[in-house]
């Protein structure tokens, strides 16, 4: 389909921006100049939300262009939008008689609103003789738009519409990696939604005119992710969130409008002053009522958008699909690394049922030891990125973008934060307590991450030819506790569970005795056999014994089933 055919998508708007460049120079017009606002908000939402799966820096470029231009034609937008209001409210027919008691305003304190009244208003300023009050705030937008315009032509004189043309063209082919309608954009804008929603929170609870314009620009971020790649769902909710969108965007446009007035100082007397502010509260109470209605109690619009996005487990699990993607770009050998993640688990999963992580595990409770875990999956997804960078030093290179990656929905900061570190020490210098990195941790947190970086160094070393030879690995059993048969069973993670689901107690090695680990795929007197005797070190120190790799084959349950002399 041709980009005039669409009506959605990155590569429409990119070239829609362009378009209304044009039909806004022409005059700058109240039109044209909001069809390119919102054409260049479209396109930055999107890249914001597509930059967090792609690191290419020509996202944030864009998204920098975009801003600069936006920004610069906000005030005349915002003149035009008052204008538009005074005519829309009727104000220039309101003639009031007498004096009565001022109103609170809802867009400024009393103080503002005070001294913006008639009795400290100057007779003797020109914007006031003889006019109406809507005349003179008149008089003084349009002066206002004069100067915006000319402000609004520079702006676009220095827009970039050649590179911008060039994104257009690069931009939506990175973005067309993830089909529409695709899980990975379902997460994303259940992200918008979950930042959306809790702006929604605290503007219900304070109602203040800033909590109400953060909750109108979170629902428009959702609203764009949704718009341009989830089209299903756009089908069954478009006309709902752009209603709540623009009854917000109506009830700012009123909140300014009346702290424009007072800053003016336009009125003559109190009366018309109070006339002005029960016409303007009047209007913004009629939207207000209306958003709670629709967005609060059992039938609220936010539970019909949260339905239809990724519920549960899935979210944890679509978010790593969304790591891995932005791993995929920077790791020039994203396989590897996917397989040292896979031999991180099974070694971290094999110390744990022995026995031999206990005190890694925060008091060996299963939310710490679950947190440990998926510390150390990310950690090994991810700890190659910084080749990105160049090989020399790519270690640091994967902490720092690790650290500087936002945390997708569904990981925890704190998960995210240990996986860089532990991404830090996978090769180069050992972890040491006193390292610049880990000295500011608790005890028990420099423990645990000098634990999972041991574990990860081994399963590191075990793909260190980048072949995939060695497939699975399995901690050797040293006999499995005495119970009955019928109660004997096994637990997700391989560890034995009694017919109640409770944990039985692992055997676990004697004093010195080494730990035995079999590596389906491991020769001896290879390269990799070398390094693995190396990377074994830190384990072996962690653990207080030796750790002996040998080579075996294993069943499809993991257990060793035979093993090849040493």
């Amino acid at each position: 389909m041709s980009p005039a055919a669409q009506t959605a998508g990155l590569r429409y708007w990119m070239l829609r921006t362009l378009e209304e460049c044009n039909r806004a120079s022409d005059g700058f017009a109240a039109d044209p100049v909001h069809d390119l606002r919102v054409s260049l908000r479209r396109c930055r939402s999107m890249a914001d939300g597509l930059m967090a799966m792609d690191p290419d820096p020509s996202w944030k470029a864009m998204k920098k262009a975009g801003k600069q231009l936006f920004q610069r034609l906000g005030a005349l937008r915002d003149v035009q939008i008052m204008m538009e209001w005074i005519e829309k409210l009727g104000l220039e027919k309101i003639h009031a008689e007498t004096n009565v008691e001022r109103a609170p305003s809802p867009a400024l304190p009393e103080s503002s609103e005070h001294s913006a009244t008639s009795p400290e208003a100057d007779p003797s300023d020109p914007s006031h003789h003889h006019h109406h009050p809507a005349h003179t705030l008149l008089h003084i937008l349009r002066a206002r738009e004069s100067d915006q315009k000319r402000e609004a032509r520079a702006a676009l004189e220095e827009f970039d519409r050649k590179q911008w043309r060039q994104w257009g063209k690069s931009l939506p082919a990175r973005a067309a990696r993830i089909r529409p309608g695709s899980v990975v954009y379902k997460h994303l804008a259940l992200e918008r939604f979950t930042a959306a929603r809790d702006l929604h929170a605290t503007a219900m609870r304070n109602r203040s005119q800033i909590a109400f314009h953060a909750t109108r620009i979170g629902i428009k971020r959702f609203r764009y992710i949704v718009e341009n790649f989830l089209p299903a769902e756009h089908k069954l909710w478009a006309n709902d969130l752009k209603h709540m969108q623009d009854l917000l965007g109506e009830v700012h446009d009123l909140d300014v409008l009346w702290a424009t007035a007072l800053a003016c100082r336009i009125f003559p007397e109190a009366a018309t002053r109070k006339a002005w502010h029960e016409r303007i509260l009047e209007e913004r109470a009629k939207r207000i009522a209306e958003y709670r209605d629709r967005t609060t109690g059992t039938h609220s619009l936010w539970n019909v958008w949260r339905a239809g996005l990724p519920q549960g487990k899935q979210i944890q699990d679509v978010a790593t699909r969304r790591m891995k993607l932005w791993a995929k770009v920077l790791d020039p050998d994203f396989a590897h690394s996917e397989r040292v993640a896979s031999l991180s688990l099974q070694l971290y999963d094999g110390l744990l049922n022995r026995g031999l992580l206990r005190a890694a595990s925060h008091a060996a409770n299963d939310g710490a030891s679950s947190d440990a875990r998926d510390s150390l999956y990310l950690a090994a997804l991810l700890h190659d990125v910084g080749r990105s960078k160049g090989n020399k030093g790519h270690h640091k290179e994967s902490h720092t973008l690790i650290q500087r990656h936002p945390t997708p929905l569904g990981w925890k900061p704190e998960t995210t934060a240990r996986a860089a570190l532990v991404a830090r020490f996978h090769c180069g210098a050992l972890p040491t307590r006193s390292h610049k990195e880990l000295r500011d941790l608790l005890a028990e947190e420099q423990k645990t991450i000098i634990r999972l970086v041991a574990i990860l160094r081994l399963a590191n070393a075990l793909d260190s030819e980048h072949d995939g030879h060695v497939r699975r690995v399995a901690i050797e059993s040293t006999g499995m506790p005495h119970v009955s048969p019928v109660l004997r069973d096994v637990g997700p993670r391989g560890s034995p569970r009694s017919k109640n689901g409770s944990r039985l107690k692992p055997a676990t090695l004697g004093k010195n005795e080494a730990l035995i680990i079999t590596a389906e795929g491991y020769s001896d007197g290879t390269p990799a056999a070398q390094t693995i005797a190396a990377e074994r070190y830190l384990l072996e120190t962690v653990l207080r014994r030796p750790v002996i790799v040998r080579p075996g084959t294993l069943s499809a349950a993991g257990s060793r089933s035979t093993v090849s002399a040493a």
